[in-house]
């Protein structure tokens, strides 16, 4: 891959979430402006995570049968278009009707472009070029709440997604420059041959990787700001926290720890991040101290930057360039399942912020034991040569 061609995809990835991550503050608030009854407003939430789901899917397919190219530049001017519709949103009713359009064009984006990716990238390099991908995600992270925060106090929440609308734009032209196919290499396909079988157990193993991760996602998402305000510090400290999380999952990406992702096996990084997940989580619900609480979020961002590029090369790995595309729509369909399921299904439980955490916590660490039992179980089914 050329540095212009990754520059344009790193610049894709980090649109598609900073897309995402600028609706976080601002969208409930919004929501409530336009007469959203809480329920409603909460629905204006799901909904958007929903149609991304069924975007992912369908992108996925499309990816396979007409290339991954076409379906970014579909997304992109898509995805601005429908930014800038929230200028005609003066009703609740007005405004599930773009969210539902705008989730569903803006899920065309990422599995394209993590397809693109893993097309152009060489088998020996795919990890650490999905870890250097997944720091775009952190940056947008970060960026994304802060911008949309601080902008939508001195204007509207229109005009700041009008901003992000002609980000996109800008993006969408760059691609439409340099990633013509006559300027791109595919590399061989990565897949090994080890079986249909094998293949197809790492894929479902990086499906129930991407569900967990978001799971756990939805979790913090959810609980912190509670447990934060349950501990009597101000509301802000729940931001700087996951800013904690979101800069260490960043340098865990960037720095030479990236070269990991490429010499150890991705089913056991992916044990191991699942593993720390399910501690952070327990460590959070059992600290009182805001310093404590930074130092475990930081471990949590650890965990978060060794799981997201295992389970991605997991799945580049058995994968080739004729399915790929359908495997990532669906293998993020499952992170915005993560997502819902993690905040409803603790939403619903009638149980203290602590052991919700502690059930979390749990749930993570047996998915990492069940990790490990899967990852004995398919060494035993080597083949003798």
């Amino acid at each position: 891959m050329n540095k212009a061609s990754a520059f344009v995809i790193y610049s894709i990835v980090f649109f598609a979430f900073f897309d995402l991550f600028a609706q976080l503050p601002v969208m409930s608030t919004f929501a409530t402006s336009v007469g959203a009854t809480p329920f409603i407003a909460g629905l204006v939430i799901a909904i958007y995570s929903l149609s991304n789901t069924f975007g992912n899917i369908l992108s996925g397919i499309w990816t396979d049968r007409i290339g991954p190219i076409v379906i970014l530049l579909v997304g992109l001017a898509l995805s601005s278009l429908s930014l800038l519709s929230y200028h005609l949103v003066d009703t609740a009713t007005t405004l599930l009707i773009v969210r539902i359009v705008h989730g569903f064009v803006a899920g065309l984006i990422v599995p394209a472009a993590f397809t693109l990716s893993a097309n152009l990238t060489a088998a020996n390099r795919q990890g650490k070029k999905v870890a250097l991908t997944g720091s775009f995600v952190g940056l947008a992270a970060i960026v994304g709440p802060a911008f949309s925060g601080i902008m939508a106090s001195q204007t509207t929440v229109p005009i700041v997604f009008t901003y992000v609308a002609l980000f996109g734009v800008a993006v969408a032209l760059l691609a439409l420059v340099f990633l013509r196919p006559s300027k791109l290499t595919l590399e061989p396909s990565h897949r090994t041959d080890e079986g249909t079988s094998r293949l197809e157990r790492d894929v479902v193993k990086a499906y129930i990787g991407a569900f967990l991760l978001m799971f756990s996602q939805g979790a913090i998402a959810y609980l912190l700001p509670l447990y934060v305000q349950a501990l009597g510090y101000d509301s802000s400290l729940s931001g700087t926290l996951l800013s904690t999380f979101g800069i260490m999952a960043v340098l865990v990406f960037v720095l030479p720890t990236n070269r990991l992702f490429d010499q150890i096996e991705p089913a056991k990084l992916a044990a191991l991040g699942v593993g720390i997940l399910g501690v952070s989580q327990l460590l959070i619900g059992r600290s009182e101290t805001s310093l404590l609480l930074y130092a475990v979020l930081a471990l949590y961002g650890v965990g978060f930057a060794i799981l997201f590029p295992a389970i991605n090369t997991m799945l580049i790995k058995a994968t080739n360039q004729a399915n790929r595309g359908k495997s990532y729509g669906y293998f993020y369909a499952f992170f915005s399942l993560g997502t819902v399921t993690g905040s409803a299904l603790l939403g619903w439980l009638s149980i203290t912020l602590t052991q919700k955490f502690a059930l979390t916590g749990g749930i993570l660490l047996v998915a990492g034991l069940i990790f490990v039992v899967m990852q004995q179980t398919k060494k035993r089914d080597v083949p003798v040569r």
